[in-house]
């Protein structure tokens, strides 16, 4: 009988402590999740994928609305709301980040990935963390990065075959002085806007066109007020998750973990469904009537030719360096 007392104590010593072990500081709260695109967006779809994940993982205590279409402001709006506290997360470009962190502009560099998986790579590892860890000082936290994709050319004006046909067409760049100077060496009249103002700019011919991923170019109808799409690939363009430091830093241990966690999760979901939908806009735009084209490998040597003092440009104004540890992060991961 002892014996038997003695198992079913230790039995129920083990069970507590499993169940202390277990137990998660999770309190109920309400993250507020701003991104620019539609709710029916490959962003839209990830931030709803990370609601759920978040919300499963946390026995439903950490709920997740989203606010699509920029409804809490643009990139950049959004951004210092969080840094204010006023705001819990987000999606947005890494492009709109270079007024808080410049480092950031050696993503806009023009041609650095030859694919995806470099990306993912780079981004994922050594160098892409680094860059995140430099914005806490800032007031935000640099969760995971998706995927934008690699962006494309878009006009109403004539098909572009090559960097000539770019002259004197007015082109929406985002507000970054590196897609300014890249353009403007095009021969194209870069105009930086909010993507907020896009499609209405096309509809009124404010701007001739545009450049993003096939992605946001089919969810935003952009199809609608431009004829002509050239696969230029000019440059590959992550999105980060970012989150409030001022929040962030008020939660417990066990909050954190969760929504890490689940951040990563949501990066593998939303890069993999990116990748898929891309492939398939490229066929919906044609079937809307685009006119589709793409650059030869030996106009796109010439485009690399004409941007090359972009990378100059950037690494006399301080970012040496950073160009350095990156390409030969790039070199690493293509040996």
């Amino acid at each position: 009988m002892k014996t038997r007392i003695a198992a079913l104590t230790a039995a129920l010593a083990l069970f507590v402590g499993a169940g202390a072990a277990t137990a998660q500081d999770v309190k109920p709260r309400l993250i507020r999740f701003g991104y620019g695109l539609s709710e029916s967006s490959n962003q839209g779809r990830a931030v709803k994928f990370f609601a759920d994940e978040l919300a499963k993982r946390s026995g439903g205590k950490l709920k997740v609305k989203g606010f699509g279409d920029a409804s809490l402001g643009n990139d950049i709006q959004m951004q210092q709301t969080l840094i204010g506290g006023a705001q819990e997360m987000m999606v947005g470009s890494t492009a709109t980040l270079v007024g808080i962190v410049k480092d950031f502009a050696v993503y806009d560099l023009p041609f650095l990935f030859n694919n995806e998986q470099e990306a993912d790579a780079v981004l994922d590892g050594a160098f892409g963390q680094k860059l995140t860890a430099k914005l806490e000082e800032k007031g935000l936290v640099g969760l995971v990065y998706w995927e934008n994709g690699f962006r494309n050319l878009t006009n109403s004006k004539r098909p572009v075959t090559k960097a000539e046909d770019l002259g004197g067409i007015k082109l929406r760049v985002m507000q970054n002085p590196v897609y300014i100077d890249m353009f403007n060496r095009f021969g194209a009249n870069a105009v930086p806007l909010a993507f907020a103002e896009l499609f209405t700019a096309l509809e009124t011919g404010t701007v001739d066109g545009q450049e993003n991923p096939v992605t946001t170019i089919q969810s935003s109808k952009f199809y609608e007020v431009q004829k002509y799409l050239t696969i230029s690939k000019h440059v590959y363009s992550p999105w980060i998750v970012l989150a409030s430091k001022r929040w962030f830093d008020g939660l417990s241990n066990d909050e954190r973990k969760i929504i890490r966690e689940a951040a990563v999760a949501s990066r593998d979901f939303e890069r993999k469904d990116s990748r898929e939908l891309s492939l398939q806009s490229v066929t919906f735009l044609k079937e809307k009537g685009m006119q589709i084209n793409e650059l030869s490998d030996a106009e796109l040597n010439r485009m690399r030719d004409l941007v090359k003092p972009a990378f100059d440009k950037y690494a006399a104004e301080g970012g040496a360096e950073q160009l350095k540890d990156l390409q030969a992060e790039i070199a690493k991961v293509r040996k």
